[in-house]
């Protein structure tokens, strides 16, 4: 009786030793990518770093974004008090996968109330969106169920004031099975306006409400400084294909997209590849959209050469919604003049 009760507890205790060592590998945590944009800060100078790499592997990505009031430069020479994500006009950017669950923590640095709005997210606004005051933190979770390019946001009231203040950035949720084409560069364009006055007693260049509500934009921008791309091009090679994640930040004008001397043979008005578009000339992203562009700089069409970038309403371009794509290492020629 005794040996079958031992030969009972052995089995038992086997069984029991097989169980403990299949838990750990069943239960084991996810990998978590956690970035801090209080520590890690996009490149302004000498523009800002419009050049985006791949999406990380992890299937869950935690953010930490600092709400702070900086100074910024709104054109060569022109410095503002911005009120910024991550200390950046635009903040910082982050992209994920569809079907990432996305954690986000929100530090209000700032002397006054702020909040933030991800138009990727489906999740309740009183929860996500609250007023944040001074010092606070609020965090929330949403998993990434639509792919695009999106805008994120503050939401306080005013929120034409907080937008043309500087508070946005881009979101980039890819497609569970990626785009349907292989780009060789990719850069986000965040295209936003700036309403300033300068004030008679101090000189300083301060924000002007009532052009704001007049729609009279001092600077129309890429990535929160007017023509930065012209003196520092972006740079790419003859043969590759270049896609670029537009958002439109406004807060008030559309982004008329268009590229001097190519044309897009894919564009993507949503996060579907499904519903691409091909061969568009200039495509309209509204205020508080997004969408994807695609052209390939081919040797025996759009190849070697320098290829200004804009929004085709050429009133807000001519305010510094302007660039350069510089392809391959071509001679610059002085008629260049956009």
């Amino acid at each position: 009786m005794r040996s079958h009760t031992l030969l009972s507890t052995t089995i038992a205790f086997s069984a029991a030793a097989a169980v403990a060592l299949t838990v750990p590998a069943a239960r084991r945590a996810p990998a978590v990518m956690r970035v801090d944009f209080g520590k890690t800060i996009t490149t302004t100078a000498p523009a800002y770093n419009a050049r985006i790499g791949p999406v990380a592997d992890p299937a869950i990505k935690e953010f930490i974004i600092p709400i702070t009031h900086d100074t910024v430069e709104l054109a060569k020479g022109v410095k503002y008090e911005g009120w910024t994500f991550g200390g950046t006009v635009p903040g910082p950017v982050i992209r994920v996968r569809e079907g990432d669950l996305v954690r986000i923590k929100v530090v209000n640095k700032a002397p006054m109330p702020h909040s933030i709005d991800f138009h990727a997210a489906r999740i309740p606004a009183n929860v996500a969106y609250r007023m944040i005051n001074p010092g606070d933190t609020v965090s929330f979770q949403f998993t990434a169920s639509d792919p695009g390019a999106y805008m994120v946001h503050c939401g306080t009231p005013p929120v034409t004031m907080h937008i043309m203040q500087g508070m946005y950035f881009a979101i980039i949720v890819d497609p569970r099975d990626c785009w349907g084409t292989k780009a060789d560069k990719e850069f986000v364009l965040v295209q936003s306006e700036f309403y300033t006055t300068k004030d008679s007693t101090t000189g300083a260049i301060t924000p002007d409400w009532q052009a704001a509500m007049r729609k009279n934009a001092s600077y129309v921008v890429f990535n929160g400084r007017a023509g930065q791309y012209k003196e520092s091009p972006l740079k790419v090679d003859v043969g590759d294909r270049v896609r670029f994640f537009v958002v439109n930040a406004g807060p008030s004008f559309n982004s008329d997209f268009h590229v001097v001397g190519a044309v897009f043979d894919r564009v993507y008005p949503d996060g579907n590849p499904d519903h691409v578009l091909e061969g568009v000339q200039t495509y309209m992203v509204p205020a508080g959209g997004g969408a994807v562009f695609e052209t390939v700089f081919d040797k025996n069409a759009s190849g070697e050469g320098l290829y200004p970038f804009v929004t085709h309403s050429f009133a807000d371009a001519e305010k510094g919604a302007v660039g350069i794509i510089q392809v391959g290492t071509p001679k610059v020629f002085a008629t260049m003049s956009h």
